[in-house]
């Protein structure tokens, strides 16, 4: 505590208490989410290497692709180190202004996922329904303006999470039962008033999740009316072909998201405490890791190049 006056409402510290209930277990929780981690970092950062070296994959899907994936490494990377300190080394402390950095990269980085998610189903319609005018309509400045306002609207909407959590008494103690400092988690430590985070909280998710999940449907709608449209059963079927990726990175990123959303408003009271928190966890990693894997494996342009980067040489490829 700091300060002679306010020791009772102000802290230095929290103490992440990991997975409550599960200590025991620990270490065989940290295993998955280790190799899940190890996983997602190489396969992003093998994604980003790859579109970057790439002549061929210099195309607007693939910069919205590196984006994504350079949002879920540095979404991962901002948990997963300090939860395995937590279950390995029972280093459970963090610093107050630690745990407020912690608290706003993670919501301002999911936040950011969801607004690249929305930029490539946009991309997909644009490249289904309008084919002749696609390079010509998301060119490279088009590219870096709609990634700059996708980063702004999520660290503008995410900050006041910051302002809102640092005003709080904290009174209760410094005990977090979660692996991170997650929003709400930290202020209900508090002993003050927590509705004006409450409020905004469901705002911020519904002017970021509701109005991008709203733009992905419409943009899915268009598209799905354009494939039908078309008269070949191999061009529907090869123009969809190339949504498939995109659709399984939606499921993967929202369904985990929603399940955590809907449980916590209304199911706090019949679903144990620790599922909310390796579903938590889950959602931070689990984009993270399958993303490469769905691109790597759907995704007839990159695995031509993985298969040229690394049998190149051997078979004379150029």
């Amino acid at each position: 505590m700091s300060g002679a006056n306010s020791s009772s409402v102000t802290t230095e510290y929290f103490i992440l208490n990991g997975v409550p209930g599960l200590e025991d277990a620990h270490v065989w929780i940290s295993l998955p989410f280790c190799f899940m981690y190890m996983i997602a970092v190489m396969g992003n950062c093998g994604l980003i290497y790859l579109i970057g070296h790439e002549e061929a994959l210099h195309r607007p899907m693939y910069y919205f692709l590196a984006l994504l994936s350079f949002t879920d490494v540095t979404l991962c990377t901002t948990t997963v180190p300090n939860m395995l300190c937590i279950f390995w080394f029972n280093f459970k402390k963090i610093g107050f202004n630690s745990c407020l950095a912690q608290m706003f990269f993670v919501h301002m980085l999911t936040a950011m996922e969801s607004g690249v998610l929305m930029l490539m189903a946009l991309d997909r319609y644009v490249a289904i329904c309008y084919p002749l005018r696609y390079t010509t309509i998301l060119t490279n400045p088009v590219i870096a303006k709609a990634c700059l306002a996708t980063f702004l609207r999520s660290v503008m909407l995410i900050f006041p999470f910051t302002l809102l959590t640092k005003r709080l008494p904290y009174c209760r103690g410094t005990l977090i039962p979660h692996t991170y400092c997650d929003h709400m988690s930290v202020a209900k430590v508090s002993c003050g008033n927590v509705k004006a985070n409450a409020i905004y909280g469901l705002m911020a998710a519904l002017l970021i999740g509701v109005f991008d999940i709203c733009c992905i449907s419409v943009s899915y709608t268009m598209i799905l009316r354009a494939v039908v449209s078309l008269s070949s059963a191999d061009a529907r079927h090869k123009a969809f072909s190339t949504c498939t990726s995109h659709i399984c990175a939606i499921v993967i990123t929202y369904v985990p998201a929603l399940f955590t959303l809907f449980t916590h408003r209304f199911g706090g009271h019949t679903i144990p405490h620790h599922i909310h928190i390796i579903v938590a966890n889950l959602y931070l990693l689990l984009p993270p890791t399958m993303n490469p894997i769905v691109y790597g494996v759907k995704t007839k342009q990159i695995r031509e190049s993985i298969i040229k980067f690394l049998l190149g040489d051997k078979l004379g490829i150029t």
